[in-house]
């Protein structure tokens, strides 16, 4: 059983802007039905079920999507939503939670998941979980998931496996010899061949004590930022000025007590539209579906296409192959599979160009 003072913690502040034209500023990625028929933060917070209820979640957003959130987990409680008054990377996101947790249940492990993962099966997942909780009980350590390469990927940051320490419900937890972050081709071609360098899942669990004392130590500007808001300063004065870091950067990649968990069941993070063909099966001409409500593909003669549509929409593909194609809003995009990754050039120009399309 997991300890009853066991919270989660779910990031939900992106922007995903390789998501556009479905993911907007009124509605990014984390709030779209990408991989199923439910938002993904929906599908983060049921994939706890039976480890954390909601009255244990937080969920960190931004305060322009703070309603969306309450909306999407009708069931999450109203003070569980943290709404962050700037964008500022995922220490301060952790930290602010962690803060928070230590207010309600100082002695409490923390379960810290991006909102956008797609993660199967759920009983593989949640072995992993429990096998990091119990860790991070036992020696107060910061567990970080590692994934399993199956290619030499460029995209993601990759950790170093070092020595075994310790073997939990047949799972190795490993010492983390050092973080590298995204590797060119030939160097993560090595990284493969060598065994050892698992990606960086952005997942991790860990005791709030070990946590906070973790930031005091390697993030002290953050620390004695969010001290000021307990001692009477706002929140929207003091978090904008708060360094925009990675957890990784700032804590992680400095701090003794990192611990990995290796996973190798279905994980992907969904980074653009080309990711599709990876967390759906294809249908019988061999194109990706990722429809909800009343949409509909009519392909003729058309292999190998990725399309997105919701509500009452058609998307009709005739003699054509391998391209993206997304009608959302008063938007449509089409691309290359390969060009997925330069939609964000498109949000750029939108920037000034049609504010109104972002």
């Amino acid at each position: 059983m997991t300890s009853p003072t066991t919270y989660a913690v779910v990031m939900a502040g992106g922007s995903g802007t390789r998501f556009w034209p479905a993911s907007r500023k009124a509605r990014p990625k984390q709030f779209l039905p990408i991989s199923g028929g439910q938002p993904m933060l929906a599908e983060t917070c049921a994939r706890l079920a039976g480890l954390v209820p909601l009255e244990r979640t937080l969920v960190v957003t931004a305060e322009s999507q703070s309603e969306l959130v309450r909306r999407t987990l009708p069931g999450l409680p109203r003070e569980n939503v943290l709404c962050e008054p700037a964008a500022r990377n995922t220490a301060p996101c952790v930290a602010f939670a962690a803060e928070e947790i230590a207010r309600r249940a100082p002695d409490a492990l923390q379960i810290v998941l991006p909102a956008d993962h797609v993660i199967r099966p759920l009983a593989s997942f949640q072995r992993t979980l429990r096998a990091a909780l119990a860790a991070a009980a036992r020696e107060d350590a910061l567990v970080i998931f590692g994934v399993r390469p199956d290619h030499p990927a460029t995209g993601y940051g990759y950790i170093e496996a070092g020595a075994t320490l310790a073997e939990l419900d047949g799972l190795p937890l490993y010492g983390v010899t050092r973080f590298v972050e995204k590797p060119d081709r030939a160097r993560a071609e090595q990284f493969l061949a060598a065994g050892k360098f698992l990606w960086n899942s952005g997942m991790f669990v860990w005791s709030t004590r070990a946590i906070r004392a973790a930031l005091a130590t390697h993030a002290p500007a953050i620390t004695a930022g969010l001290a000021r808001i307990a001692q009477g300063e706002t929140l929207e004065r003091v978090y904008p000025q708060l360094p925009s870091v990675a957890i990784d950067v700032a804590v992680l990649e400095k701090a003794a007590n990192v611990r990995m968990l290796p996973i190798d069941y279905g994980w992907n993070d969904v980074g653009s539209w080309s990711a599709l063909p990876e967390v759906h099966a294809p249908d019988a001409q061999g194109n990706w579906r990722a429809l909800s409500g009343r949409a509909r593909l009519l392909a003729e003669d058309a292999r190998g296409c990725v399309a997105y549509a919701e509500g009452d929409e058609v998307i009709a593909l005739v003699g054509v192959q391998d391209l993206v194609v997304v009608r959302a809003g008063n938007a449509t995009l089409v691309c290359p599979r390969a060009r997925a990754q330069d939609v964000k050039k498109v949000v750029e120009r939108l920037a000034s160009e049609g504010p109104e399309f972002l």
